[in-house]
C-alpha cells in the first residue's frame, strides 16, 4: 500500500494510463489525498453484455478518511461518469467548473445522491485548500467548454495535471488557453507534470474547432434536403455551429436521442448554447416542415447498436426514419474499436439513398498534437513528467516529446494503472503497487460480474449450451426418468437426432456405471457426465458446448 509510512509525495493512476477512459488519478501526502476525475469507459468487445467499467476505488475506500475531495477537469463522461458510483462509498467534497458541475448534478440526481453530495463551483481563478494541498486552477481549450488544468501546491513542489486539452487559437466561444497563467506555473518551477498523450503520435498542431463549423456551414449550403448530423452529446462548440448554420440557412433544429437532449437543456439553462426563439423543434413537428427546412441534430456518432442515428438507419426509431435524399453527417471519428460499428452505420445510410458526410473534413480532435504537447511541456518545464490518458504506446512516444525538449529520460515514468511514483524534490522512484482493476457495470449489477462471468459468456456465444436433465432413485440407484438433452445455440435439435440420440446413451451408460461403483456423490456425478459428454461431442463436431447438468433425486 503506497504511503503506509504516512509520509512524502505519491502519485499513482487509478484508472486512465494504458487506456482511453475511466480517467482517475491520485496524489497523496501523508494523510491527506486528492482526486482528480473519476471517469468511465465503454466496455470493450470481449466484455459480453457489460454496459460501462468504472476504476476499482477499493484503495480510495480503504483510505476514505484522508480523501480531502475530487477535483474535476472537464464533464466527459471518461472524467466525471463513475462520480454516482464513487460517492456512494466516498462521500467527499467535488469541485469542478459551471458546466461540468452542472452534467454532474444531472447525473447525481439521476442516481438519487444529489441531496447528499456536495458539489463546489470554482472557476480559473479560484484557489481551494484541501489539507496539505492548495488547488489552483487554469482554462484550458477542449472539445467541451469549462475545461481547466489544475495546479496542486504540495509540501514537495507543484503537481500539475493538464486535464485533456489542445491549444486552440481560434476557439468558438473565444475563452482562449491561460498561456499567461501557464507560463507562470512554469516560472515558479513544476516539480511534477502529469499530461494528456491521446494525440502525442500525431504531428503538428490539430486544428481548430471553427474548421469543423465552415465545414458544416458547406454542407447546409449544399444539402437540398433534410440534413442529420450525429456528434457526441457533449461536444458543445459544435452543436452551437450546428445552430449557427441552422439560422443561417432558415433551417428549423430538433433534437433527438437522451444524452443529446440532456446536454442541450443543461448548456443552455447554463448559457453556454444560444439558440434563438423558434430554432427547435419537437421531433413531432419534423414532418410538418418541408425537408429543405430541417436539421435532425443526434446522438450515434460511434455506430452504438441502441444510439439514435443507428436506429433510424435500421428504421426501428420511434420518430424518425432516414430517407433517401436525406443528408447525414457524422461530426465525429471512431474511438478505437468503434470503427466496425460506424462503417456498418454509413454503409446502411447508404443503402437507404441518404448522402453521407464523414471523416476527418468534418471533424477535429479536441486533444493535442506533437506540437501542442511540446508547447505545454515547455510552458512548464517540470523536473518530472508521468503521461497519461493514452494507450501505452501513446505514452511512450510523450516520453520522446518529453525528451526532445529537454526532460531527462530518468526523470520520465510510464505507468500503469496502480502503478505508484514516490516524488521528493531531490528523487522520485516507482513505490509499491497499489491494487486498480476494472470494476465491470451490467443492469443495477455494480462488481457481480467477473472474469468468471466472463468467461461463461463467452463460452456460451462460441458454442453454446447442453442441458441434461435426469431423474434419480435414491433406493434403487436407477434412473428413473430421462436423460432429456435440451441445446441452446449448440446444435438444431431436428437436424441432430442422431448426434443427441448417441450423446443420451453415453449420459446413460456414465450414469449406470457411476452407480454400479456406489459413485453417488452429486459433483462427482455432474463430473463424470460433463467430461464423458464433452469428449464425444469435441470428436464429433470439434466444439466444446458448455454442459450443464441437471441431477434430481426422488
Amino acid at each position: 500500500m503506497a504511503n503506509k509510512h504516512n509520509k512524502g509525495l505519491t502519485i499513482f493512476a487509478l484508472g486512465g494510463v494504458g487506456e482511453i477512459g475511466k480517467n482517475m488519478y491520485v496524489v497523496q501526502y501523508g494523510n491527506d489525498i486528492v482526486v482528480i476525475d473519476a471517469g468511465l469507459k465503454f466496455p470493450e468487445e470481449d466484455m459480453l453484455g457489460i454496459d460501462i467499467v468504472i476504476p476499482d476505488i477499493s484503495y480510495l475506500e480503504e483510505n476514505k478518511d484522508k480523501v480531502r475531495g475530487i477535483l474535476l477537469t472537464h464533464g466527459h463522461e471518461d472524467h466525471i461518469g463513475a462520480l454516482s458510483y464513487v460517492l456512494r462509498h466516498v462521500n467527499v467534497p467535488v469541485y469542478g467548473t459551471k458546466l461540468t458541475l452542472g452534467l454532474v448534478e444531472g447525473k447525481l440526481k439521476e442516481a438519487g445522491i444529489l441531496r447528499d453530495s456536495k458539489l463546489v463551483l470554482i472557476d480559473n481563478n479560484s484557489e481551494v485548500k484541501l489539507g496539505a494541498f492548495t488547488a489552483s486552477f487554469f482554462r484550458v481549450n477542449h472539445s467541451i467548454p469549462d475545461a481547466v488544468g489544475i495546479c496542486l501546491d504540495t509540501p514537495e513542489g507543484l503537481v500539475v495535471h493538464t486535464g485533456d486539452f489542445k491549444i486552440d487559437q481560434t476557439p468558438v466561444n473565444n475563452q482562449k488557453a491561460d498561456f499567461a497563467k501557464m507560463a507562470e506555473i512554469g516560472a515558479r518551477g513544476v516539480l511534477c507534470l502529469l499530461s494528456d498523450s491521446t494525440n502525442a503520435e500525431r504531428p503538428g498542431f490539430t486544428g481548430s474547432e471553427r474548421n469543423v463549423g465552415e465545414a458544416i456551414a458547406e454542407v447546409f449550403h449544399k444539402a437540398p434536403g433534410r440534413i442529420v448530423v450525429a456528434t457526441f452529446a457533449s461536444n458543445i462548440h459544435r452543436i452551437q455551429q450546428v445552430f449557427d448554420a441552422a439560422v443561417k440557412y432558415n433551417r428549423r433544429v430538433s433534437v433527438i436521442g437522451r444524452s443529446m437532449l440532456n446536454v442541450v437543456n443543461i448548456a443552455m439553462n447554463l448559457g453556454y448554447l444560444q439558440a434563438p426563439d423558434g430554432l427547435l423543434i419537437e421531433p413531432e413537428e419534423i414532418n410538418k416542415l418541408p425537408a429543405e427546412k430541417v436539421v435532425i441534430l443526434s446522438t450515434g456518432s460511434q455506430g452504438e447498436p441502441m444510439a439514435a442515428l443507428t436506429r433510424m438507419a435500421r428504421s426501428s426509431h420511434r420518430q424518425v426514419d432516414i430517407l433517401p435524399g436525406d443528408t447525414v453527417v457524422i461530426a465525429a471519428t471512431p474511438i478505437p474499436g468503434n470503427e466496425k460499428y460506424v462503417a456498418r452505420t454509413v454503409d446502411q445510410l447508404y443503402r437507404i439513398g441518404a448522402e453521407v458526410v464523414y471523416g476527418s473534413d468534418i471533424h477535429v480532435s479536441g486533444h493535442g498534437s506533437q506540437e501542442e504537447l511540446k508547447l505545454m511541456l515547455n510552458f512548464m518545464k517540470p523536473k518530472y513528467l508521468i503521461p497519461i490518458h493514452g494507450e501505452y504506446r501513446m505514452l511512450r512516444q510523450h516520453a520522446l516529446l518529453a525528451e526532445s525538449v529537454g526532460v531527462k529520460p530518468e526523470n520520465i515514468f510510464l505507468v500503469d494503472n496502480g502503478d505508484t511514483v514516490e516524488i521528493s524534490r531531490d528523487h522520485a522512484r516507482f513505490g509499491p503497487k497499489v491494487h486498480a482493476g476494472n470494476v465491470l457495470i451490467d443492469g443495477l449489477g455494480v462488481g457481480d460480474v467477473g472474469n468468471i462471468v466472463l468467461r461463461d459468456r463467452k463460452l456460451l456465444s462460441q458454442d453454446g449450451i447442453l442441458v441434461v436433465v435426469v431423474t434419480l432413485s435414491k433406493q434403487n440407484n436407477t434412473i428413473l426418468s430421462g436423460p432429456d438433452i435440451i441445446s441452446r445455440g449448440f446444435v438444431y435439435v431436428r437436424e441432430s437426432e442422431e448426434l443427441l440420440e448417441e450423446a443420451n446413451r453415453i449420459v446413460t451408460n456414465t450414469l449406470n456405471k457411476c452407480m454400479e461403483e456406489n459413485i453417488n456423490e452429486w459433483s462427482s456425478l455432474k463430473t463424470s457426465v460433463r467430461d464423458a459428454l464433452g469428449r464425444f461431442l469435441f470428436e464429433q463436431t470439434r466444439r466444446r458446448p458448455m454442459i450443464l447438468p441437471i441431477i434430481m433425486e426422488v
